[in-house]
């Protein structure tokens, strides 16, 4: 059976995408910077790294913060020859490995997760044939956040990075700023309706796709329920699968006039991620492709066709 190594194998993500490979019939390879993962390799030694992916046909990187890990595991990735797929949600994490492997010779897909992977992908299928648009929003409409340790030291690894300001994507640029939090209302498709929403809680969508779509603004809005709970402290380190977290992703692409929109729908955003990211490695291994070297998730598949493949895990309209 086709090995695929999963770094952080032990991680919250980690153990839904190890399932997810095995009950698709791959052989995961467990590794991390913990023995109990399986082969142990910190990513500060490349040796170990290389003996982690000995054997396997592609890698998906479950472990944050990407800031950390994802530098060295695309370059043992490209070392082995072999695909590379992340869950980053981090936003300065994905610009690097954009920026950094623009002459990668294999395959290299990040934040192929529920954010970044799942809006370009419903943003590429919305735009068709377009290759242009003049805004592109994309609204998490969440029922509730119960982040897992991963989640929340990588939100303060970013904020550290930002010097604690915020950033958005717009006038063709990313842009850092102090800006106040505004809120508004958002109407999401059934079931959510109109609710409260923070505007500009930026996600990777704003890295995602602007690597491929030429949009003067992308803009990300979130839930307030999910916000609030994101920022406590109170709230309560996801250590288990979450049933009861449901989610509607509304995205609308606004070019030349007309309004496009795609909806996707589901349950437990880690829980949906590890569908994203294997789903992922097995067209990259089939090779339905359609470019090559570090791509986003719409830029490397074929969107409609990908989300079409998720409605076991997910309820997709799509224009």
């Amino acid at each position: 059976m086709t090995a695929v190594a999963v770094y952080g194998a032990t991680g919250h993500t980690g153990r839904f995408v190890v399932a997810e490979l095995a009950a698709r019939g791959y052989t995961p390879i467990g590794s991390g910077r913990r023995a109990e993962a399986g082969r142990q390799a910190s990513v500060d030694d490349p040796d170990a790294l290389d003996r982690a992916l000995d054997g396997a046909e592609a890698v998906i990187n479950a472990a944050g913060p990407f800031a950390t890990t994802a530098g060295p595991l695309v370059a043992a990735a490209q070392r082995a020859g072999i695909p590379y797929v992340d869950v980053a949600a981090e936003i300065e994490a994905n610009v690097s490995t954009f920026a950094d492997h623009t002459k990668a010779e294999t395959p290299i897909v990040p934040a192929m997760a529920f954010f970044g992977g799942l809006g370009d992908l419903l943003v590429t299928a919305a735009m068709g044939e377009r290759t242009a648009a003049d805004e592109i929003q994309v609204a998490y409409g969440l029922s509730s956040w119960r982040p897992t340790e991963g989640t929340r030291i990588a939100g303060q690894v970013s904020h550290d990075r930002r010097g604690g300001r915020r950033v958005r994507f717009r006038n063709s640029t990313l842009e850092y700023h102090e800006d106040e939090l505004v809120r508004q209302d958002w109407d999401f498709p059934a079931p959510l309706g109109k609710r409260e929403v923070i505007a500009e809680f930026s996600m990777a969508d704003i890295v995602t796709v602007p690597s491929h779509f030429a949009v003067r603004d992308v803009r990300t809005y979130m839930a307030v329920e999910a916000a609030t709970d994101l920022s406590a402290p109170g709230t309560p380190t996801r250590d288990e699968a979450d049933p009861d977290q449901s989610f509607v992703v509304d995205v609308v692409v606004r070019a030349d006039g007309v309004e496009r929109r795609a909806v996707a729908r589901g349950r437990d955003i880690y829980a949906v991620t590890a569908p994203l990211a294997v789903e992922a490695v097995q067209r990259l291994l089939k090779g339905q492709t359609r470019t090559t070297g570090v791509a986003s998730a719409g830029a490397m598949f074929d969107a409609a066709d990908f989300l079409r493949a998720l409605t076991p895990y997910i309820e997709v309209e799509l224009p």
